[in-house]
């Protein structure tokens, strides 16, 4: 099912696309934000001059990304500028980089689903507002660090790829391979979208992950209750 709501009625779906914006704005701001800085550390001040280092939601938008993050919870948003010729270990710095954006919302979800358990364990707090924007923000995060990790360009995971790789990617049928992945990864993404919609491969992995980190909170809160 590509539009993943739980009902059909046009207020409810509004509704619920009203609670997942404050995930959306987190995911995409931390996740950006993230890459500069880490390109900013490596040596490579080009995000940061051209304002991109900042938790700032309105300079990382991407109308479609956008869109695709209200509508199915899977999205992207404007590519960090990075200029890998600044970096001191251009490969290892690149990695980082990469690994730098899905990081931090793996982080914040991470945190995040902490949070709703305080809530749920700790507090009187009884708000069905709270916990739907808490629960949008947790699952919108462990989404963008699933989707972004996919080997397609322009997402992260193509370039961790290409890292891993190395010399591969220069040469021979690895350079012809990827200049082809590169070309058409428009098209390959739609590709894996369209699967995804019709296996839920995505949402699976997003599932299994929710189940190791509730496991691991669990386990602590155990021994407080």
């Amino acid at each position: 099912m590509l539009f993943n709501f739980g009902s059909t009625d046009l207020s409810t779906i509004l509704l619920e696309i009203l609670y997942r914006i404050p995930g959306i704005l987190v995911a995409i701001s931390f996740h950006e934000c993230a890459h500069a800085y880490a390109a900013y550390k490596c040596g490579d001040p080009t995000a940061r001059n051209l304002g991109r280092m900042t938790l700032n939601p309105f300079a990382h938008f991407d109308p479609v990304g956008l869109v695709m993050l209200l509508l199915v919870r899977f999205g992207w948003a404007k590519p960090v500028p990075i200029n890998s010729r600044n970096f001191k270990h251009p490969r290892k710095d690149e990695l980082i980089v990469s690994l730098a954006g899905v990081g931090a919302n793996l982080i914040i979800a991470f945190v995040t689903l902490g949070v709703i358990y305080i809530v749920q364990l700790f507090t009187r707090i009884d708000s069905l507002i709270l916990e739907n924007i808490l629960s949008s923000m947790f699952f919108i995060n462990l989404a963008f660090f699933v989707f972004n990790l996919l080997p397609v360009p322009p997402l992260d995971g193509y370039h961790v790829l290409q890292c891993i790789l190395g010399r591969f990617t220069r040469t021979g049928f690895g350079f012809k391979f990827f200049y082809y992945v590169e070309r058409y990864g428009f098209v390959i993404l739609i590709v894996v979208l369209i699967l995804n919609a019709n296996t839920g491969f995505m949402s699976n992995i997003v599932m299994a992950l929710w189940s190791g980190m509730s496991a691991i909170y669990s386990a602590i809160f155990g021994l407080f209750l």
